[in-house]
């Protein structure tokens, strides 16, 4: 999970359309009959990536769960799978993706960053030790000091560096950061040049196996730090509430499954394993470092809960200060995000990333 830079920013043009009116002849009203309402959007596009805690969508496209809550709910929703995360989030920001399956950091720096009013439709993990700081040829943090750290820059990897750094009593310059795409990142691990890397799993899986890597950091050193959840345009959610629904029933009909311990479960989790790359011991490996919100109720509370506000208030916090809200931001303040009970972090005139739980409220109280 991550997040570029190098970053393409999106300043969305305001088109305004001039429509003439025309005379006919006769004059049959004084005012003009108002025009017929546009009908709601239907047709949805969710991107997503390959990350375990993700992998249940791709499962519940291909199995029919997605057109069953669809069909319920009149949308017809497609999941679309981006290879490089990266370019998943620019997609979403443009516009051309309803939704996108991301971190909280990265839904804060780029699409609500680029002005996009974006919702967190459902929590659904945090990182567990599905991410890590990996050294070649060297086992503590003390031994990061000078080394060049490959990683995707300015995302969730160069977060969990920064708070690596700061365990081990070490400032961000006391090493530098290579930027590696998180296509490359396994590769470049191989290289004579790289010393220390950070990514996410699966890749993370792959680069411990290789000679002379050790995992010096992970996730789970600061947990619930790293959200991973859907992302919904604000506008479309409001434009139509079924999308939120739909979603919402799919993801938990799906992660029943995905934590099932059932002949019909690791059925589901194989099929996962094999969308993703993987088999199903090493699959099964990565979950276990995903903290899952299987059910809606425990969602529900992580949503609700004050430790919400404390966690992304450190991530807009480091944002901020690595210059992700834009050249034109002054204050880690810019940037509105909304939660639970009416607390907002930063401007409340200028909210673009919001926490909302009536969705998941919906499917704890077994509405949907």
């Amino acid at each position: 999970m991550s997040v570029l830079f190098n970053r393409k920013r999106f300043i969305a043009a305001l088109a305004v359309s001039c429509l003439a009116l025309a005379s006919c002849g006769e004059k049959t009203a004084d005012k003009a009959a108002p025009a017929p309402a546009a009908a709601a959007k239907t047709d949805y596009k969710i991107g997503w990536t390959i990350y375990a805690g993700w992998m249940p969508w791709a499962y519940a496209q291909q199995s029919g769960i997605v057109k069953k809550w669809a069909d319920k709910y009149g949308v017809k929703i497609e999941l679309v799978q981006i290879n490089d995360y990266v370019e998943s989030l620019n997609q979403y920001s443009a516009g051309k993706l309803d939704g996108v399956t991301a971190t909280n950091m990265d839904a804060l720096t780029v699409p609500a960053a680029a002005g996009k009013d974006t919702t967190v439709v459902m929590i659904g993990d945090y990182s567990n030790g599905n991410d890590g700081l990996v050294l070649k040829n060297g086992t503590s943090l003390a031994e990061l000091k000078g080394r060049p750290v490959n990683l995707v820059e300015l995302s969730v990897s160069h977060y969990l560096l920064a708070r690596a750094l700061e365990k081990a009593g070490l400032k961000m310059s006391d090493v530098k950061t290579v930027n590696t795409s998180d296509a490359d990142i396994v590769a470049a691990f191989g290289a004579a040049d790289t010393k220390a890397l950070v990514t996410w799993n699966p890749q993370l899986s792959e680069v411990k196996k290789m000679p002379g890597a050790t995992e010096v950091f992970d996730s789970s050193k600061i947990p619930g730090e790293i959200l991973d959840g859907l992302m919904v345009s604000t506008e479309a959610l409001k434009a139509n509430p079924n999308l939120g629904k739909a979603l919402t029933g799919i993801w938990y009909e799906t992660m029943a499954l995905t934590v099932a311990q059932t002949p019909e479960g690791k059925a589901a989790r194989e099929q996962m394993a094999k969308l993703s790359g993987a088999d199903l011991a090493s699959f099964e490996g990565q979950l276990k470092t995903t903290h899952l919100y299987a059910d809606p109720k425990s969602a529900l509370a992580a949503t609700v809960s004050p430790d919400l506000v404390t966690a992304n208030d450190r991530v807009r916090k480091f944002s901020f200060s690595m210059g992700l809200f834009g050249q034109g931001a002054k204050s880690v303040d810019d940037i509105g995000i909304s939660f639970p009970g009416g607390k907002t972090l930063g401007d409340p005139k200028n909210v673009k990333l919001r926490f909302d739980p009536s969705y998941v409220q919906m499917a704890a109280d077994g509405k949907l």
